[in-house]
Order: structure tokens, then C-alpha cells, then sequence
């Protein structure tokens, strides 16, 4: 029989009874489930979990951010009858947020990039959630907010009604991990667990459950994953990224390594497909860098954060792997063609180091003897704001009418620059098809010469 509590249904974590939806939010007495993974790792000795958070009640790790966001806001009196919350989010927070606003009578808004799936932006809507769709960049200024990022301050701003929770600075949002993920993690594993392997987002996932971790044993690594610049991995961020949330302690984590848009999507594949675990592509970034950085050692137990599922990332899905589009899509081109993903390859392949260079071999090569050519491919406005010393501006799409201008001389040195090395590659694709062979994009873009302290100019220079 159930147990009656003032007239109400008691909670049974055993029996899978609830009194609304919430009481779904998982805890240390009702986790996520661990499921070792069989097929795809290649040890023999250490064991590796997978978290499944898509048992979460809305889907995502992000459900215990966005609850415990709401709580700690009420304990501390900004929240409350007759507020609504407005929240920057990648789409599994704004999700959380907007059904658990749901039961409490919250209205959410939510700024958010069109680059994110149209999946989660749908749905979104259709949880209520008031969507305004931004034309964030792609390859944002050094150093500056994120479009979603300053509406949604401004918003809070200049509204009294709206309350901005802020999941990428609020504590409460580490804290949600360090009192639920943390512990769930150490009781599943009896205390077994040597690494802890998160994605890197907001970094509350990895900071606040690596903290529970060390504080039960000081010897478990805490290892953290984070997708390359122009990634296409929802929910995760890029090393110059992460300088945007107050969250990013990189000094309690053991290690960190970044994984490419291929390998991630491609182990999701292989995750569905051999292990038959419903994993998103920010799954299979973390597990992929997972299996690099840690040993096949006796007694090795790797407990690594699934984020959600697959569903959501359905055209991301078409876009890596056009053959799964329909077929009616295929004959129009309405997907990605074949000639999409051999030039998304081609870009890939130049990560190279011949066709690559980094912000502190560049540096060196303009002081040098000899410097290469440096063209900066970003808008003249960009330019003139902050730009490499002695480099020159040609916009991405003047850049067929400036090749009279080049060198003759088709070995001169050239370097591509535009803020996140997404854009520089593909001019040098371009101007490796117009006969130019020592053409290379520099890594990381201006973003990444920033980030190193390199000297910048803001004095326009010509060919």
C-alpha cells in the first residue's frame, strides 16, 4: 500500500512512486545509473563507468544545476512569487530551468545562439520558454561576453521582474554536483573510484564533484575534456572559451586535453552502435578523452559523466554523417552533401603541423629575419580594434579580388589569421587551389595570440 503523507502519496525511491515530478531529481538515495562499458574500451585491466545523466527528470546533468540554482536563489529570498528568470544557456539548463519554473510558477526567457541544435531550440519553446534567437558569432572578440551571455544581464538589468540565476558564476551551480553527483559517484562505487572524467561546459560538473571526490580521497584524478576551437559539440566549451566562466578552476583538476569534432562524433557512433547506450556527441568527447588520458592499470575505476542523449542532436548528427539524412533531403541537398564532408575533412587534415602554425611559433617568425606574410581575414572594423603587429587585413570575402596583390612567388610564406582559426583555414584551402604552397592558418586564431599575452597593434599596415 502507499503510504499516505497529509493526504498526498509519499515519495518512494524503491517502489519508483512520486508525488510530482521533482521528487525524480536524483540524489545520492535515487542516482543516475553507472554502466560499465564493454566493447568501445580498449584496457584489459581498468574498468570504465559511464553516468548516464539523461535519467535525469528533464533529460540532462543540467536538471541538478538548473534545481539547485532555483533553491539556493529562494533560500536567499531573490526568488519568489510574481519572478521570472532569464538565463543564457546552450539548451540543457534553459530546459531544466523552464520545467522546473513550470512547477513553481517561474517564467523563463532564455537568449541563446542559433548555432545551437534546432532540436533544443524547438523544444524549448514548447516548454513554454520565451527562445529569443542571437546571431552570436562565431568568432567572438577576444575576451568578450558571449552575445546570450550579455542580453540576458541586461535583461535582469533593466527589469525588476527578472532574476538572472547565472549558471556560468554562481556557485550554486558547482554545489548542485557537490551534493548530489559527487556522492551518488562514491556510494555506487563503494569508494573504488581512481578517476572522475567530466566535459568542460561551465565547469560546474567537473568542479563540484571533483571537489567531493578529493575531499573523500585526495589520490582520485579529476580529469577534464574540452572540444577544439570552431567545435560543434553543444554544451561544452573551447580552451579560449572557458575564460568566460568564473567556474574554470583548472588548478584542482589532475589533467585536461582537448578532443576534435570527429573523434567525439565518431565514438558516439560507435557507443550507440556497440554498446547500445543512447550517448550524445559530448559523450563521446568525454569518453575519447577518457581513453587517452588515463592508464590500463590493476584497480583502475573510471567513472565518466554522460551528459544526455542522442535525440537532441539530430542535425548535428546529418551534418557529421550525411548518409543518415533522409533520402528525399540526400536528392535535394537539403543535408549535408558528400561534398560537404570531404571538405569538412580537408579542414580537419589541416591541423597538420605543416599547414598550421601556433600563436608562439608565429610570434617568433614575424621577429625573425624573414617574417612570413601575416593576413588578418576578419571585417576591417575587427581589424582596427586589435590585430597582430605588421599584419595586413583582407577581408574573408575580398580575398579573390586581392590575390593580383600577392606575391608572384607562389613558396612565399603566408599565414591566415581570423579570431578562432575556424575561418583561416578555409582561405588556405583556397589559396592552396590558386598554386600558393606554403600557406598555414595559425591555431587558435587572434583569440589564442591573446590568451598567450602576445603583442597586439591596433596601426593598420598594407601589402
Amino acid at each position: 500500500m502507499f503510504a499516505i503523507v497529509t493526504g498526498m502519496m509519499q515519495s518512494d525511491h524503491e517502489l519508483r512512486v512520486y508525488d510530482s515530478i521533482l521528487g525524480l531529481l536524483s540524489n545520492e538515495k535515487n542516482p543516475t545509473p553507472l554502466v560499465r562499458l564493454n566493447q568501445v574500451v580498449p584496457f584489459q585491466h581498468t574498468r570504465v563507468y559511464a553516468k548516464l545523466e539523461w535519467f535525469n527528470p528533464f533529460g540532462a546533468i543540467k536538471d541538478r544545476v538548473a534545481a539547485n540554482l532555483i533553491e539556493d536563489a529562494e533560500k536567499r529570498g531573490i526568488l519568489g512569487p510574481g519572478k521570472k528568470l532569464v538565463e543564457a544557456t546552450s539548451g540543457n539548463t534553459g530546459l531544466g530551468m523552464a520545467m522546473i519554473g513550470n512547477q513553481k510558477g517561474y517564467h523563463l526567457q532564455t537568449p541563446l545562439s542559433k548555432g545551437i541544435p534546432l532540436e533544443k531550440r524547438t523544444v524549448l519553446r514548447f516548454f513554454g520558454s520565451h527562445v529569443i534567437e542571437l546571431d552570436d558569432s562565431l568568432c567572438p572578440a577576444p575576451g568578450a561576453p558571449e552575445g546570450a551571455i550579455a542580453q540576458a544581464h541586461e535583461k535582469a538589468k533593466s527589469d525588476p521582474e527578472f532574476e538572472i540565476l547565472d549558471q556560468y558564476a554562481n556557485e550554486a551551480n558547482p554545489d548542485a554536483h557537490y551534493r548530489t553527483t559527487g556522492p551518488e559517484i562514491w556510494r555506487q562505487t563503494e569508494g573504488q573510484v581512481t578517476h572522475f572524467v567530466a566535459g568542460l561546459g561551465t565547469c560546474g560538473t567537473i568542479t563540484g564533484t571533483g571537489r567531493f571526490l578529493k575531499g573523500k580521497n585526495n589520490q582520485i584524478q579529476v580529469l577534464g575534456v574540452c572540444p577544439e576551437e570552431g567545435h560543434d559539440i553543444p554544451g561544452v566549451r573551447s580552451q579560449r572559451q572557458l575564460q568566460q566562466t568564473k567556474l574554470y578552476y583548472p588548478q584542482e583538476y589532475d589533467a585536461e586535453i582537448e578532443v576534435g569534432n570527429r573523434d567525439a562524433y565518431n565514438l558516439c557512433a560507435r557507443l550507440i552502435r556497440e554498446e547500445s547506450i543512447i550517448a550524445g556527441p559530448s559523450s563521446g568527447m568525454a569518453l575519447f578523452g577518457a581513453l587517452q588520458l588515463i592508464p590500463d592499470e590493476p584497480g583502475n575505476l573510471a567513472v565518466v559523466i554522460f551528459p544526455d542523449d542522442i535525440f537532441k542532436y539530430a542535425s548535428s548528427i546529418i551534418r557529421h554523417f550525411p548518409e543518415f539524412a533522409p533520402p528525399d533531403e540526400q536528392e535535394s541537398g537539403a543535408g549535408a552533401s558528400k561534398n560537404d564532408l570531404l571538405v569538412a575533412e580537408l579542414l580537419e587534415n589541416l591541423k597538420n603541423p605543416h599547414d598550421s602554425i601556433k600563436a608562439k611559433d608565429l610570434d617568433l617568425a614575424v621577429r625573425g629575419a624573414a617574417p612570413p606574410l601575416v593576413i588578418d581575414i576578419r571585417t576591417p572594423d575587427d581589424y582596427a580594434e586589435m590585430h597582430i603587429p605588421e599584419s595586413v587585413n583582407i577581408p574573408q570575402e575580398d580575398l579573390k579580388e586581392w590575390i593580383g596583390e600577392l606575391s608572384a612567388d607562389r613558396d612565399a610564406p603566408l599565414i591566415m589569421v581570423c579570431n578562432i582559426g575556424k575561418f583561416s583555414k578555409q582561405t588556405v584551402l583556397y589559396l592552396k587551389s590558386m598554386g600558393y604552397r606554403n600557406v598555414r592558418s595559425m591555431k587558435g586564431g587572434l583569440n589564442e595570440w591573446v590568451r598567450k599575452g602576445l603583442e597586439t597593434d591596433s596601426k593598420t599596415a598594407s601589402i
